[in-house]
C-alpha cells in the first residue's frame, strides 16, 4: 500500500511537471489535443469533433429544398461504388444532374440532415466571401496589399503580399501544413485557443504571389483581413452573403477558436451536410447567380476555378481543379474526403463525405478515391 501510494504520488508529480513545461514552452494546446482528439481513440481530426468545440451558428432562412429529378434514386450505387463508400466510410454521396437531386444515399447513421465537418471545404467559402468584400467595396482589389489591414506585416517581402495571394495560396509565409504532427502550426491552429496570435507569428520567407504552396495559413490570414475589412464576423458575412441567400435548408456550425476571443477556424470547420454544401456549388456553376439574382460577381466565379499559375494548374482562388476523362471539374475539398465536385458543362454536382479518403493521407494532392467517385457516377448516369 505503501508503494502503490509512493506511485502515485509520483505519478501526480510528473503530470503537474508536464503541464507546467507545457504551459511555459506555450505548447499547451496539446493538452486539448489530446483530450479532444487522442483520448477519443482517433489520430487526427474527424468528422462529428466540432461538438467537442467552441462553435458559432450561421442561421438559415427561407429554405429552398432541392427538387427531386424524374429519375430520382432509380439507379443503385454500382459495385465499385459500394467497396469504396463501404472501405473509407462515407456517410453521404449525392449526384445532382440540372440542379435536381438525381441520386442520395446516407451510411453509417447519418442522414440527409446530418452535420459533419467539412474540414478545408471551408476555404472555398472564405474566399468567396473575399469575393463577396471586393464587390460591396471593403476591400478594393484582389491586389490590395494585406498591410492595409494587418500592419504585422509592412516590412520587407511581407509588404508584397496581397489578399489575392492568400486565396491563390502563394503568400511566401513559413506555414507547415502537417496533419499529424503534433507540433505542426497546423496541429496548433487547430486546438489553440487564440488563433489570430498564431497567424500574426507567420513570417514571409518567399516572395509572396510568385509559387502556388498550400498553406491552411493562408486561408486563415485571409479571413482575419476580411473581417477586419468589413467589421463582420466571419460566421455572420457566411450567413448573410450566401447562407441565407443561398435557401440552405438548415442551421450551420461553424468552429471558433474559443468564445473569448470568437474567431473562426476559417481554413476548416464549417459543419453542415450534403444537400447544403452542394449550393455553393451550384452558385459557382452558374456564375455567381441565384435564381436569376447575381450573388457574386460573375467575373470573380470565372477567375476562382481558372488556374493562377500555369505550373499549377490544380488550384484557382479557393478552388481546386481537376482534369479527367477530357471533362473539367471543379471542386470542394476537405480532409478525410469531403467534396463538392462541380462539371458545369454536364450540369453535374457530387458530393462525398466521409470518415477517410483511402490509405493515401498525402496532403494537397487528388488521391484516387476522386478518381473513383467522379467515374461511377457517370457510370450511374450513362445506366
Amino acid at each position: 500500500m505503501k508503494f502503490l501510494k509512493k506511485f502515485l504520488k509520483w505519478i501526480i508529480i510528473l503530470f503537474g511537471l508536464l503541464v507546467v513545461t507545457l504551459y511555459i514552452t506555450d505548447t499547451d494546446y496539446l493538452l486539448k489535443a489530446v483530450r479532444t482528439i487522442y483520448l477519443t481513440g482517433h489520430s487526427t481530426a474527424y468528422l462529428e469533433d466540432y461538438k467537442k468545440f467552441d462553435n458559432e451558428p450561421v442561421e438559415n432562412g427561407t429554405p429552398q429544398p432541392w427538387p427531386n429529378h424524374k429519375d430520382y434514386n432509380t439507379v443503385k450505387e454500382t459495385e465499385a461504388l459500394n467497396q469504396i463508400n463501404k472501405t473509407n466510410g462515407t456517410i453521404a454521396y449525392v449526384i445532382i444532374k440540372n440542379d435536381s437531386i438525381w441520386f442520395e444515399n446516407y451510411y453509417d447513421g447519418f442522414g440527409e440532415n446530418s452535420k459533419s465537418n467539412s474540414f478545408s471545404m471551408a476555404k472555398s467559402y472564405v474566399s468567396g466571401l473575399m469575393g463577396k468584400a471586393i464587390q460591396e467595396g471593403y476591400i478594393k482589389s484582389l491586389d490590395q496589399p494585406v498591410s492595409d489591414f494587418l500592419p504585422e506585416f509592412s516590412e520587407g517581402l511581407a509588404a508584397k503580399m496581397t489578399v489575392g495571394d492568400l486565396s491563390s495560396m502563394c503568400s511566401g509565409t513559413n506555414w507547415d501544413e502537417a496533419y499529424y504532427s503534433p507540433l505542426s502550426i497546423t496541429t496548433r491552429a487547430y486546438f489553440d485557443d487564440d488563433l489570430e496570435k498564431v497567424i500574426l507569428g507567420l513570417k514571409v520567407v518567399d516572395e509572396p504571389g510568385k509559387v502556388y504552396k498550400y498553406a491552411s495559413g493562408d486561408t486563415q490570414m485571409l479571413a482575419i483581413v476580411i473581417e477586419k475589412a468589413t467589421g463582420k464576423k466571419m460566421y455572420k458575412y457566411l450567413e448573410e452573403s450566401f447562407w441565407k441567400p443561398l435557401g440552405c435548408e438548415n442551421e450551420t456550425l461553424w468552429q471558433v477558436d474559443s468564445k473569448e476571443h470568437d474567431l473562426v477556424k476559417a481554413y476548416c470547420c464549417i459543419a453542415s451536410n450534403a444537400k447544403d454544401f452542394a449550393r455553393y456549388g451550384k452558385l459557382f456553376k452558374d456564375y455567381g447567380k441565384w435564381n436569376g439574382k447575381q450573388i457574386l460577381d460573375s467575373a470573380f466565379v470565372a477567375k476562382s476555378v481558372t488556374p493562377r499559375f500555369k505550373e499549377s494548374p490544380e488550384y484557382g482562388y479557393g478552388w481546386w481543379l481537376k482534369h479527367q476523362n477530357g471533362k473539367d471539374f471543379f471542386m470542394m475539398r476537405g480532409h478525410l474526403g469531403q467534396y463538392v465536385i462541380v462539371e458545369p458543362n454536364d450540369n453535374v454536382i457530387i458530393v462525398r463525405l466521409g470518415h477517410s479518403k483511402g490509405s493515401n493521407v498525402e496532403v494537397a494532392s487528388f488521391t484516387e478515391d476522386i478518381t473513383t467517385y467522379i467515374d461511377e457516377a457517370y457510370k450511374m448516369l450513362q445506366k
